[in-house]
Formats: structure tokens, C-alpha cells, sequence
């Protein structure tokens, strides 16, 4: 947060250095085409194959094949969810949310692509169907789903309450991590990394440009749909701030569980459907 009062005077063409036109860091008119209509064709075919319910104030893990579909659903009541993504069988390859926000924005929503980290950067999944699409961005700058936070955790909680709290949304995907992946706890926690926040309503404020956020919108029935690139596994935390409109990583909020199923669409889609590859780069770095 910069500070409201600078030290240091304004120069003469103060001005003038503030009115340079912005660029897009990243215009994506390259990036591959999502055929977003074969994705529904698809989809139309599917039938479930697995689900898991994951209780409030708690995470778990679920595979995903490739061309397979993920769908993330509210039950019982407003919740939000912190949702990572890894390559099933390489978990050093995970959601690149950082990567992904400076490539879509803030936000991300139907038609958006989630990356993994370098060097691996390729779809890890596609974003291909969204029952919040109608909200947009309201009058505060917020919206819905985005890769701007990290995820609440207990170093946090630490520092600024100076107690501990177990059951944040690092910690309940660490135990899942855990649990999934048949790995000790401390190895399974540096696996959890900076999330997605679905259905988690959020923005910057206007004066301080602090992160905020707002009572979600999500409702039962609600959901958020994507087709795995690859072989991935989503480990998916119902976080204790229930609908994020009051408390944030507490017993306090009212909490919901969160439905993960998957769908398998027909052999045939799934034959003609193209796994996400990882960058052609070289990795010599110009040596």
C-alpha cells in the first residue's frame, strides 16, 4: 500500500509521465483457440463417472482424465472454494495463477485457459461453461472467480492475530494433498500453491488498491465448469469464510459444502480430443 502522503515532491512534467497510454502486457489474439463448440458437443455426451463431496472448512483431491470435465458446484448454501490444479502424474507442474491473470485478467471465466508454471506453461484446463457469467464486473471493480488472492493460511493468520487457525483453505488442501497423494504433510503442503478462488467475489478498492472482498453472488445450483487438457487432479477447499462476506478464516462464517464431479464424454469425442502440450521451449536460456 503506497503511502497517502509521498515524501518527495511532484516533478514539473508530473503530469505528462502520468497520461502515457497503457499497453496490454499480453495480447492473447496468438494464443490457440479454445473451439469452445466441439467443448459442448462434447459435454452433451457425458455422462458422470465420480464425485466428491467436499465438507465446510475442508479440502479434497479428485483425478480428472484428459478431455474428461470438471464441475464445480454449490450445494446447501453460498460458498466459496479455493481450487488448485496438478498433472496427476507430475505434480511439480500446477496452476500458474499469476501466469494465467496476466494472460486473461483479474478474473477468469468461459473461453479462459488455466496455465501451469515454467517451464511447463500449457493448458492444464479450460474454462467451458460458467452459471455466473451474468454478474460482470458491479460499481466496487469486483468480480467473481478470480486469480488475484493467494489463499488464506495460518502464516497469515499468524502475523496478523497472532493465533493459530487450522482449518484455512492452505491447510485443508494440505492435509488433502496429503491424503490424496500418499505424501508426509510437510511434503505435501510446498505442493499447495496460489489459487483460483472460485465463486469468490473480489476486487481492489479504489483508494488503496487493497485487495477486497464481497458477500459472492453463488447460490445452490450454481457452478463452474472446465475440460481437463490433461491428466490433472483438482484438490478443491470449501474456505471457512463461507460466502466471504463478513469473517475470513474462522469458525464464525456459515459454511457449505462444495460438489466435485467428473464427466467422461463418449469415446468418440474423446478420441479426436488434442492433450495440451508443454512449451516447445528449448530451456538453454541463450547459452
Amino acid at each position: 500500500m503506497k503511502l497517502s502522503e509521498p515524501r518527495h515532491p511532484a516533478p514539473s512534467d508530473a503530469d505528462a509521465r502520468r497520461a502515457v497510454p497503457v499497453r496490454v502486457c499480453y495480447p492473447i489474439d496468438t494464443v490457440p483457440h479454445v473451439d469452445l463448440s466441439a467443448a459442448r458437443t462434447a459435454r452433451a455426451s457425458a455422462t458422470k463417472v465420480a464425485e466428491v463431496l467436499v465438507p465446510p472448512r475442508n479440502a479434497r483431491c479428485i483425478d480428472v482424465p484428459v478431455g474428461h470435465f470438471l464441475r464445480i458446484s454449490s450445494v446447501d448454501g453460498p460458498q466459496v472454494g479455493d481450487l488448485n490444479l496438478w498433472k496427476t502424474d507430475n505434480i511439480a507442474e500446477r496452476f500458474f495463477s499469476g501466469k494465467t491473470r496476466a494472460l486473461y485478467g483479474t478474473h477468469v471465466s468461459t473461453g479462459d485457459q488455466l496455465f501451469s508454471n515454467l517451464p511447463y506453461l500449457r493448458s492444464l484446463a479450460t474454462i467451458t461453461d460458467d452459471s455466473l457469467d451474468w454478474y460482470g464486473y458491479d460499481p466496487d471493480g469486483g468480480s467473481v472467480h478470480d486469480v488475484i488472492g493467494t489463499r488464506c493460511d495460518p502464516y497469515t493468520g499468524r502475523l496478523l492475530s497472532g493465533g493459530d487457525y487450522h482449518h484455512c483453505c492452505h491447510s485443508n488442501l494440505s492435509r488433502a494433498v496429503a491424503d490424496h497423494f500418499g505424501l508426509p504433510l510437510d511434503q505435501a503442503e510446498l505442493q499447495v500453491h496460489d489459487v483460483l478462488n472460485v465463486f469468490m467475489l473480489t476486487g481492489f478498492t479504489r483508494d488503496t488498491q487493497q485487495y477486497f472482498m464481497k458477500a459472492s453472488p453463488v447460490r445452490p445450483g450454481d457452478y463452474l465448469e472446465m475440460q481437463a487438457g490433461t491428466n490433472i487432479t483438482a484438490g478443491l477447499s470449501a474456505c471457512p469464510g463461507g460466502d466471504c462476506g463478513d469473517e475470513h478464516s474462522s469458525d464464525v462464517a456459515a459454511c457449505h459444502p462444495l460438489l466435485m464431479e467428473v464427466f467422461a464424454p463418449a469415446a468418440p469425442h474423446l478420441a479426436d480430443f488434442q492433450e495440451s502440450q508443454p512449451s516447445p521451449y528449448d530451456r538453454t536460456h541463450g547459452r
